[in-house]
């Protein structure tokens, strides 16, 4: 497997793509947005440079890595012969199902297609596709270079084979990984969701603000980051997708807080809009 193609250049597939070429896949990345992609380049770059000036990375790494990654707004072009495919584009089942649909159509017999979501049903998006024993979930954690954990969900019919070739992009990527038998919301997710929910409630009833909440689980629970935190990270609009398909599946305890509803309504995103919780540089 040489060949890697990301689907989606957003923060998440923009850190796939990161990693995969540090691992040393040719790598090909792709959004219908053309500013996506130039964005996405900016990133990867500036990041490896900084990894490179601080001594993570060396400047030969950094260089052949670059080499590696071809940016492209057709998926033909990015697909057409790829051995694996992560798709990292938003969480909405619909729009995941149509790129898999696509890309059933568009890869060779032998591609693994694997899906990074963090709530959603392998099983669902798989059954689109003729091939749904080699359809997988690989759930990436952000940021995607410094986290270590891949959490690989299989769905109904995905194979022993699918499953070992998971796990050794996995390892190539230098990521740790968890199996998880399919259920809504996985492992990280449903505790996840939970805490982030019962901290923005606390926060909407005046127990406590951002800022001491966010404090009391980083020195009292040994969290690395707040749930507040975390969720501006996340954004706030991508945690509401995975609130509302929670609720859906799982029932009441994951009703999304009305201050979340509020302040995507409101256009407050978390980091990537300048405020959420916390008010952010541009």
């Amino acid at each position: 497997m040489e060949k890697l193609t990301v689907v989606g250049s957003g923060v998440m597939g923009r850190g796939i793509a990161y990693v995969a070429a540090l691992g040393g896949y040719q790598v090909f990345i792709n959004d219908v947005s053309q500013a996506n992609l130039e964005k996405a380049k900016v990133y990867i770059e500036t990041e490896m440079s900084k990894s490179a000036d601080r001594g993570f990375l060396k400047r030969e790494e950094v260089e052949t890595a670059l080499q590696n990654i071809h940016y492209t707004s057709s998926l033909e072009e990015a697909a057409g012969n790829a051995d694996v495919v992560i798709e990292a584009v938003f969480e909405l089942i619909e729009l995941k199902i149509e790129v898999f649909k696509k890309l059933d159509a568009i890869c060779p017999a032998h591609t693994l297609l694997a899906t990074n979501t963090s709530t959603m049903s392998p099983t669902e998006i798989a059954a689109q596709t003729s091939r749904p024993e080699k359809c997988i979930a690989m759930h990436f954690f952000n940021p995607v270079h410094k986290m270590k954990l891949i959490e690989i969900v299989r769905g109904l019919q995905t194979s022993d084979e699918t499953m070992n070739r998971a796990r050794e992009v996995s390892r190539r990527l230098g990521k740790e990984t968890v199996e998880v038998n399919e259920f809504p919301g996985f492992v990280t997710s449903r505790m996840n969701c939970l805490i982030g929910n019962e901290a923005m409630n606390m926060l909407m009833e005046g127990v406590a603000s951002a800022e001491d909440i966010d404090k009391a689980m980083k020195l009292g629970l040994n969290h690395p980051m707040g749930p507040l935190e975390l969720a501006d990270l996340v954004g706030l609009d991508t945690r509401l997708r995975n609130m509302e398909y929670l609720y859906k599946s799982l029932g009441e305890k994951y009703r999304p807080c009305p201050l979340l509803i509020k302040y995507v309504k409101a256009g407050r995103l978390g980091r990537k809009s300048g405020q959420g919780f916390y008010t952010y540089e541009k």
